[in-house]
């Protein structure tokens, strides 16, 4: 069972940093996410201090849930979004939502979760995060199910 989802910002849930245009249907994605997931994090190229001003100013806008300025930001280097760094996770037990597929750490692919690329024009209509929970909810069901339907040690 998935214990924690990681979650890129830019890209993914804004548009960038510069601009922070929020992706449609930003509240009700992360309010499903803290539903699905006992652990959510943030897993961003964005560092912590401008990630936390931009959660602050999305949820006094009424695009985000309180909880989003407060969430654990996950602290790491390199080239990849190594899900190792994320303290006391277990990499098959977590999953991260990017854009941008270079960001994927090699051997933790089948924790990807790929959504589409939030770019100009920024349409209202755009439907990736919907997309992204149809994916969770078919991962996490599978794994449900895997689990229900596995012989008992007993």
């Amino acid at each position: 069972m998935f214990q924690v989802l990681a979650l890129d910002l830019e890209g993914t849930l804004i548009s960038n940093a510069m601009s922070q245009i929020p992706r449609p249907g930003l509240f009700a994605f992360l309010e499903r996410c803290r539903e699905m997931f006992p652990r959510v994090v943030m897993f961003t190229t964005v560092n912590e201090v401008r990630f936390r001003a931009i959660a602050r100013l999305l949820v006094e806008e009424g695009y985000a849930p309180a909880w989003f300025q407060e969430m654990e930001f996950v602290q790491w280097q390199g080239k990849t979004k190594d899900l190792s760094f994320i303290p006391g996770a277990e990499i098959i037990t977590t999953l991260l939502v990017d854009d941008f597929d270079a960001y994927v750490h090699p051997g933790q692919e089948a924790q990807w979760v790929q959504v589409a690329y939030f770019d100009y024009p920024y349409l209202t209509t755009d439907m990736g995060l919907t997309q992204v929970l149809q994916q969770l909810d078919a991962l996490t069901t599978a794994t449900v199910c895997a689990t229900v339907q596995s012989p008992s040690t007993a």
